[in-house]
């Protein structure tokens, strides 16, 4: 008898190295039938990780983890002659995409990329259970079909990208469930607690999130998605358990820019689908509701990247094990496994039978995007007003793949965002500059299109997002074609050094870089002041809200040191003056120059909060300005003494009693109120409260010759409803920046409206700091009824009460984190207003 060499993995499981090995299946290993319970995250990776340590064909890395360190992992599974050369294979594929500069491998044996994600939603973890039943199945040995695929087809799954909202879910499930699933929809088990198990740590929706890249997860995730780029990418969803099946083709809107192939492949991977569901009589639908227009999600994102995207959604949401549908059926868990896993061997048996096509174009989509790009602009010049700025949109364009470069040698004429002309304008040297004729040319059309072509308003998300309004930066779409001068911008920055005969230091107040320097000088207990209006000093320009740290009132020995240091640490330039006598405007000593106030921060969470709209102001406090605050549980306003904070957040939603007699006599005593969205909207026409509701505007006396209003049928009722529609516009603002609220940014700010809230003008107890008129739209689809309504209104205010303040943010200003240009605004709400 030959000998054997035993292998003993931690996990317990003993293979031979000297036989073929038995791979376990999924119920073996974990020991339960799939179905019968949820099945943890570890518990899923370490499935993942037993495979690719017996299945020879399969190499599995972990490409980071989550906030809360749970592991993200990916598994390559090909055939035995691929796996050993797959790196080949990725270069090879990244030459077909004009982003890798020689090929040693013919086109007809390459390989087509199939790329798997399941689970980016926590409480729909049904995909998770799924992704591995599949895996064996495509490294079962005794499985022939699966094995014939792999020949030509490179399989890449990633079995739960939010591992963190997927345990919230299941932990939630386990700990309210009873011997037995009780199918009843009335069940506490079908009734997930606030946040929920959706979002991730922050509360963010990570398929909202594939462009702009803002969750730590995303980040990790693209990293190695952009390095592979998929002929194919599906993302596996569930919705609502009354809803039967859907997968593609999608529904309209589709972006203009989605080829003709990738709308044809749609069609052919559902025909192969509905295959599959019509012979075990499952339910199904496609064609609606899921479009293929906002460039953030799970299937957008891959087919503007040259991937046929695709989304596939099971019924299931809240389902638990079991749920009693509106039919009358029962739903288990194992049906929800069964239907995504008959759709994840359904797409890849489609891959492989259309692999050679699907690689030809992938490779004409980067052939065209390098000759002939999209769009009416071939280059984008953005004007350098702030390099903080300009930093942050070339970070996510790196992220992206996009190239860019800085400054002209001529001057050129072009459409600026900012009035909507074309005008001529002459290039800086530390301007961004975009050539369009690049590999990533579909996605950069995509991102900085002034408008975006909608061809059918019913929408499944916001549609508008241009970059240029995003990031509050000027821009201008050139229809030539110009190549940048440089491939870096002149650095601009002097280094901080320690100045122990400084009279004072002063600082920029033009982005987040200048609030995260204001934070960490508040934490090291260094007071700091700003001023009230522009001044110049030391031979440079400051606007109104610039820092000022002066000697005078920080009597330490380290004071310098604390600055610089702080300086050095996080990169930042600071200037020190002197001498207080500046050389125009108000001298240091003025009434002008005032103490900014540590302010103490509670953002208030829970039932009837939108756990997004908190999780963005959370997210940003922690993550990208590092300042503390406190989450304080709405319920327990009564419980907790108020006066020992200065600022109190409260984001979108409907809370109750609102606003209580203790929070207004908090503002009274000087407390400030931060109110965004709704929380705005429950302010309104309240005593004490001088907002008040826009009522829509009607005929003083009816118009006899009008004709009466034609009768409805009941099939357009939808198309109604989007009259008054708003999901997702930019407007332009005309924005007063004497105002501390409106501090370091120009007359105008570009709002992101999720509805058609306005409000009427304040009186003389407050200040009307941004206001619309009727020209001030500017992008994405309006309802015709609210774009008549969304004019000659108030959209931020500011109001005294007694000693206090209330801010009103009538839009999200923190939008999904990558509405750049409202963080500035943000932070002069919670630094700067009221001091």
């Amino acid at each position: 008898m030959s000998k054997k060499i035993l292998l003993c993995f931690s996990f317990l499981v003993c293979v031979s190295a000297a036989f073929s090995q038995e791979i376990l299946s999924p119920e073996k290993f974990l020991g339960y039938k799939l179905g019968d319970q949820f099945t943890p995250q570890y518990k899923v990776a370490d499935y993942f990780k037993y495979v690719a340590k017996t299945a020879k064909n399969t190499k599995i890395v972990q490409y980071g983890t989550t906030n809360e360190n749970r592991p993200l992992l990916a598994i390559f599974v090909a055939s035995d002659e691929n796996i050993g050369r797959l790196e080949e294979i990725r270069k090879n594929n990244m030459y077909l995409a004009g982003l890798n500069k020689t090929s040693a491998m013919p086109l007809s044996s390459m390989p087509v990329i199939v790329w798997l994600s399941y689970n980016v939603h926590g409480n729909e973890p049904s995909s998770s259970e799924a992704a591995m039943q599949t895996l064996f199945d495509l490294v079962d040995p005794a499985n022939a079909r699966t094995k014939v695929w792999l020949k030509n087809t490179v399989v890449v799954m990633d079995p739960c990208l939010n591992p963190d909202g997927h345990d919230r879910y299941i932990n939630f499930y386990n700990s309210v469930k009873g011997a037995t699933p009780d199918p009843n929809p009335a069940s506490r088990e079908h009734a997930e607690p606030w946040p929920g198990g959706r979002v991730n740590h922050y509360y963010f929706d990570l398929n909202r999130d594939w462009a702009w890249q803002t969750q730590k997860e995303t980040q990790a995730r693209m990293a190695l998605f952009t390095q592979w780029l998929p002929q194919i990418h599906v993302d596996y969803h569930e919705q609502g358990y009354n809803a039967p099946y859907y997968f593609a083709p999608a529904a309209e809107p589709f972006h203009k820019d989605v080829t003709a192939w990738q709308r044809e492949f749609q069609n052919i991977i559902g025909k192969n689908n509905a295959k599959y569901f019509d012979q075990n009589g499952w339910m199904y639908f496609t064609k609606q509701e899921f479009d293929l227009l906002y460039p953030s999600y799970g299937d957008t994102y891959p087919i503007y990247s040259g991937s046929i995207g695709m989304t596939y959604e099971q019924g299931g949401i809240s389902a638990g094990l079991a749920v009693i549908t509106r039919s009358g059926d029962t739903l288990t868990l194992a049906d929800r496994i069964a239907h995504h896993h008959a759709t994840s061997l359904s797409t890849i048996e489609t891959a492989s039978a259309y692999a050679q096509k699907l690689l030809n174009e992938f490779k004409k989509f980067y052939s065209n995007s390098l000759l002939y790009p999209p769009g009416e602009y071939k280059t984008y010049v953005v004007k350098n007003t702030s390099n903080d700025k300009i930093n942050a949109l070339a970070k996510l364009l790196d992220r992206n793949g996009i190239l860019y470069g800085f400054g002209l040698n001529t001057r050129v004429s072009g459409f600026n965002y900012i009035t909507g002309k074309t005008e001529s304008y002459s290039a800086g040297q530390n301007d961004m500059v975009i050539n369009a004729y690049q590999p990533k040319s579909v996605l950069l059309n995509v991102l900085f299109e002034p408008k975006t072509f909608i061809a059918d308003s019913d929408t499944y998300d916001i549609t508008a997002w241009s970059l240029p309004y995003a990031y509050g930066l000027n821009a201008y779409g050139v229809r030539e074609s110009y190549k940048p001068a440089a491939g870096a911008m002149t650095p601009a920055k002097v280094p901080a050094t320690v100045n122990s005969h400084a009279y004072a230091y002063v600082s920029s107040w033009q982005s987040v870089n200048d609030v995260k320097f204001l934070a960490a000088l508040l934490k090291k207990n260094i007071r700091v002041k700003y001023s009230e209006r522009p001044f110049e000093a030391a031979g440079k320009s400051f606007t109104a809200g610039s820092l000022l740290i002066t000697r005078a009132g920080n009597d330490r020995a380290d004071f310098d040191r604390i600055v610089t240091q702080t300086a050095i640490d996080l990169d930042y330039e600071v200037t020190p003056l002197s001498s207080g006598f500046v050389e125009r405007g108000a001298d240091l000593g003025s009434t002008v120059i005032r103490y900014i106030h540590q302010p103490r921060v509670a953002i208030f969470t829970g039932e009837g909060v939108s756990a997004e709209a908190m999780g963005e102001i959370w997210h940003f406090f922690e993550q990208q300005i590092n300042y503390p605050v406190t989450l304080i549980r709405y319920k327990d306003l009564d419980k907790i003494k108020l006066g020992n904070f200065d600022v109190a957040i409260f984001a979108n939603g409907t809370y109750e009693d609102f606003p209580s007699e203790k929070l207004q006599s908090w503002v009274r005593d000087g407390g400030k109120l931060i109110a965004i969205e709704n929380a705005v909207a429950q302010l309104a026409d309240k005593k004490g409260f001088t907002l008040k509701k826009r009522e829509d505007k009607k005929e003083d006396k009816p118009d006899a010759k009008a004709k009466p209003s034609p009768i409805r049928t009941y099939e357009e009722r939808e198309k109604e409803a989007i009259t008054s529609s708003v999901p997702g516009a930019i407007y332009k603002l005309k924005l007063d920046n004497t105002h501390p609220l409106g501090f370091g940014m120009p007359p105008y700010y570009y709002s992101l409206k999720l509805s058609s809230d306005i409000y009427e003008l304040l009186g003389d107890d407050g200040w009307n700091v941004g206001t619309v008129k009727k020209d001030g739209y500017v992008s994405g689809f309006v309802g015709h009824k609210s774009k008549e309504k969304i004019k000659d209104g108030l959209l931020l205010g500011v109001q005294s009460l007694g000693k206090g303040t209330v801010i009103y943010m009538v839009d999200d200003p923190l939008f999904r984190s990558f509405w750049e240009n409202g963080k500035l605004l943000f932070s002069n709400a919670v630094f700067m207003v009221g001091q």
